[in-house]
């Protein structure tokens, strides 16, 4: 090879080089510290390198004199004579009732109903339309506390309107503020662990903020920046992001936090969970001390309390449900103690069960036997016959709409990448509805993927945690834990899946040997939400105590794992026992054949 074509050769392998090294300062963050893509990363493509590197190593914290920050409105609750004169024991039962647990001073009383506080119309009118007929018990309690500009933590289950409960305060604060003029951050900032969070908070914000006209965007990791550098150069009052993407922004000077006066930080356990800590200290840093903030969490460990005492002043802790970590009530909880080579099979076999169950049957009551003739004949003749709907009100054209309604929603987590693809390729090979979303997949695909689940044309979901947090999909009537989750925090919010909006649901789960660990957890956990508690979960929990690991064998060749299937008993008692009604989750039982009903 001649000198020039080695010399040519050189300098175009310096200048690949270059560009490579480029696109890592532009991409930093979206794999590694700071994605935001959440649950495995951002970007879809490979992590740049972090050695030596930061988050937020460029961005220096304001020396903040509050004498010459200019002064800010964020107290607006005017409580109506129905709440302040409602009698105190009123006020406990409503807070006994609904498991409502308070810490802090001078705590408002909880807006019981919409009609008790005078909300804004721009806000009522959204509510209206939403049929909303009662706030949830966070929103009761938390809204009044957040209007008086209050900094607080707010811990529940998911599902419970959560998300609600800061936007509404959110839009209420920005109006009050003046005018963003140019070259203006946003005035509330929610800071969420990942995309799909993030674009749902979205979704909420928009409903709500558009009647006033207030804008919002979402900046998070794994989608293009153009569009979103675009939004928050023309001003928005509410910006959603997660942490990576915005620290990327906030080092190019894209925006700016100067304004921003409403901080939330929702799912607070799950971003120091997924290691962004140091990105959220440095993104609180560049916002003004004397600002509100509101920090929302579904746990309550060591480190989250950590974070409240640093970032929140004089706050109030609003708790509901049970202090200790716990699941949703309405979810019937099952656990199937198996091997690991057994999963498969037991899977299959659970989802014919499930796909099963699509059908609905209604009855129609006609007035006379005769109209009682002519509508079924009618519908016979339109090839209704072998529909099991039958609706009372524009009868054949519902008729024909319900009879495509499709197959009950499943969620089914997996704890490994590479096993939601193998699985999910099995299952539909295997001729069942399957798509599966994880932190590989790019932001578009995700977002098809979900689409698709949503509307039912793919009616089971296979996902990493990624989807454990912040898909909120109400119709999702089954959640299957192919793999038992590393912590029980997780199984809590993987299940949450389901059973949302006061709705039932029904949580599969299959436990092998190698999750003894987390066997005492999950007991505590099925107890707690008075669940039936497979016997062989504290047998495997001794094991742990014993040393863990090594008794793998002792399960296998058991009769009743050989038997275990998914059918042959009643549940009603189950749900009965929950306090439940009998819905699609009290069914044909799942026994592990040893003659338990779990």
């Amino acid at each position: 090879m001649s000198y020039r074509s080695r010399r040519s050769r050189s300098r175009s392998r310096s200048r690949s080089r270059d560009r490579d090294r480029r696109r890592d300062r532009d991409d930093w963050g979206r794999g590694g510290w700071g994605s935001g893509g959440g649950g495995g990363g951002g970007g879809g493509g490979g992590r740049p390198s972090l050695k030596g590197r930061q988050p937020g190593e460029r961005l220096r914290k304001p020396r903040w004199d509050l004498t010459k920050l200019a002064p800010f409105e964020k107290n607006f609750y005017q409580p109506t004579p129905t709440v302040l004169n409602r009698p105190n024991y009123e006020v406990e039962k409503y807070r006994t009732d609904k498991e409502i647990t308070l810490r802090g001073r001078n705590i408002p009383n909880p807006i019981q109903y919409f009609s008790d506080y005078n909300f804004p119309d721009y806000v009522m009118a959204e509510i209206r339309r939403q049929q909303y007929e009662q706030p949830t018990p966070i929103q009761a309690q938390g809204w009044p506390i957040s209007l008086q500009g209050r900094d607080f933590v707010g811990i529940a289950q998911t599902g419970s309107g959560k998300t609600l409960g800061y936007i509404l305060p959110a839009i209420v604060h920005i109006n009050h503020q003046p005018y963003l003029e140019r070259g203006d951050g946003p005035i509330a900032l929610i800071l969420a662990p990942t995309r799909e969070l993030a674009q749902q908070i979205l979704t909420v914000a928009q409903d709500y903020g558009s009647s006033s006209k207030i804008r919002s965007t979402c900046v998070f990791g794994g989608a293009p920046k153009g569009p979103q550098i675009r939004d928050l150069e023309r001003g928005v009052e509410i910006a959603i992001a997660t942490p990576g993407r915005l620290i990327d922004f906030l080092e190019a000077g894209k925006t700016n936090l100067r304004r921003t006066t409403y901080l939330v930080l929702d799912e607070a356990d799950r971003m120091l969970d997924m290691g962004f800590e140091p990105q959220i200290r440095k993104i609180v840093d560049q916002i003004r001390p004397d600002r509100q903030t509101l920090m929302w969490s579904a746990t309550w460990p060591k480190e989250v309390r950590n974070l409240a005492e640093d970032f929140l002043k004089d706050y109030i802790q609003l708790n509901v449900g049970s202090l200790s970590l716990a699941a949703n009530h309405n979810i019937l909880q099952i656990v199937d103690v198996c091997q690991e080579v057994e999963k498969d099979t037991k899977l299959r076999q659970l989802l014919e069960e499930i796909m099963a169950e699509k059908e609905s049957k209604i009855i129609v009551f006609a007035e006379t036997k005769r109209k009682v003739d002519d509508l079924t004949r009618r519908m016979r003749r339109e090839g209704c016959a072998s529909s099991p709907f039958l609706v009372l009100c524009r009868l054949r054209q519902l008729l024909n709409e319900m009879s495509h309604e499709r197959a009950n929603k499943t969620i089914i987590f997996i704890e490994t990448k590479r096993k939601v693809e193998d699985v999910t390729r099995g299952l539909r090979s295997s001729g069942w509805p399957a798509m599966c979303i994880h932190g590989d997949k790019s932001q578009q695909e995700r977002d098809w993927v979900l689409s698709e689940f949503r509307s039912g044309r793919a009616p089971i979901l296979v996902a990493t945690d990624v989807a454990a947090r912040g898909l909120d999909v109400d119709d999702v009537k089954f959640v299957i834990n192919y793999d038992y989750p590393s912590c029980s925090e997780d199984y809590v919010h993987r299940i949450g899946r389901t059973g949302r909006s006061d709705k039932t649901g029904t949580a599969y789960t299959f436990f092998t040997a190698d999750n003894c660990k987390q066997a005492k957890d999950l007991i505590d956990v099925l107890k707690e939400a008075n669940q039936v508690v497979n016997p062989r979960l504290y047998e495997i929990m001794d094991m742990a105590r014993g040393g863990g690991g090594k008794g793998r064998s002792r399960w296998r060749g058991r009769d009743d794992d050989r038997r275990g299937g998914f059918g042959g008993r009643d549940r009603d008692r189950d749900r009965g026992r929950m306090g439940g009604s009998s819905s699609s989750g009290a069914r044909n039982g799942y026994s592990n054949g040893n003659g338990y009903a779990y």
